[in-house]
């Protein structure tokens, strides 16, 4: 892993040993993953379209392409092979809610 993705793999299994990755999900089958950083700033991450809410993603990933995913992305798919992540259902509005509110806050 840290070959591939350099000092990153370790940061993000520290994020999988501290439990820092709830799979939140709603009745309509949307899924998104919350990830407490280790700065104490929550990230969401969407899997299924490779994206993190950090910046750190946005500069390395997105603006520099010399990284290939943030040490958040890679916490979360490490949790779901390990299946480690907390699980928290909620209602579609309450997942549209967590949504739109992270994104006030980016703003």
């Amino acid at each position: 892993l840290k070959f591939i993705f350099g000092s990153s793999a370790i940061q993000a299994l520290d994020l999988v040993d501290r439990q820092s990755i709830t799979l939140i999900s709603s009745p309509s089958g949307r899924r998104v993953y919350q990830v407490l950083g280790s700065s104490g700033r929550t990230y969401l991450c969407l899997a299924s379209c490779h994206y993190c809410s950090c910046p750190a993603f946005a500069f390395s990933v997105l603006r520099k392409n010399d990284s290939l995913l943030c040490k958040h992305l890679l916490a979360v798919y490490l949790s779901q092979v390990t299946r480690t992540c907390r699980q928290l259902k909620v209602s579609d509005k309450q997942l549209t809610d967590i949504l739109f509110t992270k994104k006030k806050q980016e703003a």
